[in-house]
């Protein structure tokens, strides 16, 4: 996950014009944190029977549904600040296919990253 993350970082960085360097030397560091809650998901359905009178039936069932979130941090290396950070929030099923959830986080680097670097005035 590690790989993948860097990854959608890097093309969406590099597609907004910026260059990665190993140097000390960076213009700007990125660290990220990333986080997987699970959390409860009701579906009910219900079939036949008009409200007034009853009738019908109805059923609920209950789903558990991994929830990751990812927060990117920009540093300014020469005074240790952050100088910035964005989030992104998406139901992830980790045991699906790894290049549909590649697709699902490069969208979310997509809209975390589409304002920077902000345009000069």
């Amino acid at each position: 996950m590690d790989a993948q993350i860097k990854q959608a970082v890097d093309a969406q960085l590099s597609a907004n014009g910026l260059t990665k360097t190993d140097s000390d030397k960076a213009d700007l560091y990125f660290g990220y944190q990333i986080a997987v809650d699970q959390e409860k998901q009701w579906n009910a359905y219900g079939m036949g029977g008009a409200i007034r009178w009853g009738g019908g039936m109805a059923t609920a069932t209950q789903s558990t549904i991994n929830v990751g979130t990812l927060v990117l941090d920009m540093y300014d290396p020469s005074t240790k600040q952050l100088v910035g950070t964005g989030n992104a929030t998406k139901t992830i099923d980790p045991s699906s296919n790894q290049e549909k959830n590649q697709k699902h986080l490069n969208k979310a680097m997509e809209k975390l990253l589409k304002n920077y670097p902000p345009k000069q005035k």
